[in-house]
């Protein structure tokens, strides 16, 4: 294919095509968000928050790195097939055979998007790549060409981007944008940069390509020095018209810039930054808790926006101005981001409705067939609590998901004694089912969760260890719900996390080590399918992230 003539503009990006005020959001939970360590998904969930971000309006949703596996190769395909309106993109290295396995998985949906990148830092180079910079632009010339062969909508991405020789970038850029892409990725990879940096980068690029009516500019900021929200500003200031985020921040080492956070940034402070996004705002925090629901993993409690304190009030002159006029102290409200109320929302004596109604407020299609399954469990933990809260119902709605699927284990029964001064000091009598059989064992330990724990080892035969251990009360009361996180390594190498909810600590404890437990059973599962599909290299596997 030839090179694009480019079409002329006036000035540079921010005050030509991309001067309008929409800033479009790419979320890359599902990619980028995911490889961060114990949030793993699978196609099930994958599909579900898909489709909770097409409810929640993103515009551009990153639905995996199809080369990776088969199972990661049919999510993407599942997720692309699945959504109606959002732009479904899917990473693929430079190469060809990544490049058409990603097109595969993509050309199901409606608006499919192949986001390719190579590293362009002297860094990667001569470490990574082992690559000359007159090597790199010729992979990059060739890699944009053969993906804009098989779609029209094409990303290209500069890994490293701003540890870049800025003048080698800029002509990398153009080179891509010459051959077909229609979005240019300039990535902070390693969180390095700081925002008034950010800035000068933005201008130098801007000064450096020539103007192009139809290419919009991204930037994916991490985490690492804190600054990923700050930086993704600060481009949109520069220029910019696409943010790279995940819900709850989740991503590679501390993350990825936070959709709440930039969104939430560019709806309430309008004057000083006069710009728009197509996102639901009030869908945000049910999109964070079914997140936090799928992975196990918390939301730190002074996490903005979506955190259990972001609309907390505890000293006596912040609880009096805010009783007075809220916006005192909080400028912005729980419900703009569609937060519960944490009042009693259900008890024992609503009906299968009144639950499947509050599910749906909470962001979770339910059929009927759930319902029903799950309702005798709900009615069963509103007896033993005078409340029941939201927090509740998503565990309890994460508990019945994971333990769809025959070859799982099931805890059936748990008896605990112990006491001080003896060896043992627990003893644990642990019954799970797995399918039709029914597995007995007595297990010791120096407390009752390591008796347990020990317990479900004899059963199941799984050589591992626990390596982080963490209990938390999710809900309010002497009979609160408990939600134990862990994280084990296996024999094989490696580490799941596990998560589980009950107003028993010990069940809590004993439920997230068998969660942990059951993932690494169908990660084994999956190993069995053997390796990807065509277009594997030897050193294939998930890129770590850009």
């Amino acid at each position: 294919m030839p090179r694009r003539a480019a079409a002329p503009q006036a000035a540079s990006p921010k005050a030509g095509a991309s001067a309008s005020h929409r800033v479009r959001i790419f979320d890359t939970t599902l990619r980028d968000g995911e490889q961060s360590p114990g949030c793993s998904m699978d196609r099930f969930q994958k599909v579900q928050m898909a489709l909770q971000l097409e409810k929640l309006g993103v515009d551009i949703i990153e639905a995996g790195f199809p080369i990776a596996s088969n199972d990661e190769f049919e999510a993407v395909r599942d997720v692309a097939k699945a959504l109606k309106k959002p732009i479904v993109a899917g990473l693929s290295r430079s190469s060809r055979g990544d490049i058409d396995r990603c097109w595969d998985a993509v050309r199901h949906a409606r608006r499919p998007r192949i986001h390719t990148f190579i590293a362009t830092s002297d860094i990667h180079l001569k470490y990574k790549l082992r690559m000359t910079r007159q090597e790199l632009l010729k992979e990059v010339a060739a890699s944009v060409r053969h993906a804009r062969k098989l779609c029209r909508d094409i990303e290209w991405s500069a890994e490293d981007a701003t540890r870049s020789d800025w003048d080698f970038l800029a002509e990398a850029v153009k080179i891509a944008i010459g051959e077909g892409a229609t979005t240019i990725n300039l990535p902070d990879t390693v969180g390095y940069i700081v925002p008034s940096e950010f800035r000068r980068f933005w201008e130098h690029i801007f000064e450096k390509v020539p103007a192009f009516d139809d290419v919009i500019f991204s930037a994916h900021c991490h985490n690492d020095l804190g600054l990923a929200v700050a930086n993704s500003l600060v481009a949109v200031e520069s220029g910019v018209r696409q943010v790279e985020c995940t819900v709850n921040g989740i991503g590679e080492r501390a993350g990825n810039a936070s959709l709440e956070e930039v969104v939430m940034a560019l709806h309430t402070r309008k004057d000083a930054l006069p710009f728009v996004t197509g996102v639901r705002t009030r869908e945000i925090y049910p999109s964070s808790r079914l997140l936090t629901s799928m992975t196990g993993v918390p939301v730190q409690p002074n996490k903005a926006v979506v955190g259990k304190n972001a609309f907390a009030h505890e000293a006596g002159i912040h609880q009096h101005g805010v009783l007075s006029k809220a916006i005192t102290y909080e400028i912005m409200t729980p419900k703009s981001v569609g937060r519960p109320s944490n009042s009693l929302v259900l008890g024992k004596h609503s009906g299968r409705a009144g639950l499947r109604s509050r599910y749906e407020q909470l962001g979770f299609k339910m059929t009927k067939e759930e319902v029903t399954s799950i309702y005798p469990r709900f009615t069963d933990l509103a007896d033993k609590k005078k409340e029941v809260y939201d927090e509740d119902l998503i565990a309890l709605l994460q508990e019945e998901r994971a333990g769809q699927g025959d070859s799982s284990y099931h805890l059936e029964f748990l008896q605990v004694t112990s006491s001080t001064g003896t060896q043992p000091a627990a003893t644990a009598m642990v019954r799970l089912r797995e399918g039709e059989t029914v597995h007995s064992e007595v297990g010791r330990g120096n407390g009752p969760v390591d008796a347990a724990v020990d317990a479900i080892l004899r059963i199941t035969g799984v050589k591992c260890r626990l390596t982080d251990f963490s209990v938390n009360s999710v809900t309010r009361g002497r009979d609160a719900l408990a939600e134990a996180n862990l994280m084990v390594e296996f024999g094989d190498g490696l580490q799941l996390a596990g998560h589980g909810a009950s107003p028993d600590t010990v069940e809590a404890g004993a439920k997230a080590f068998l969660s942990a437990v059951n993932k690494h059973r169908l990660t084994q599962r999956l190993k069995k399918n053997g390796p990807p599909g065509r277009g594997k290299r030897k050193n294939g596997g998930r890129p770590k992230g850009i």
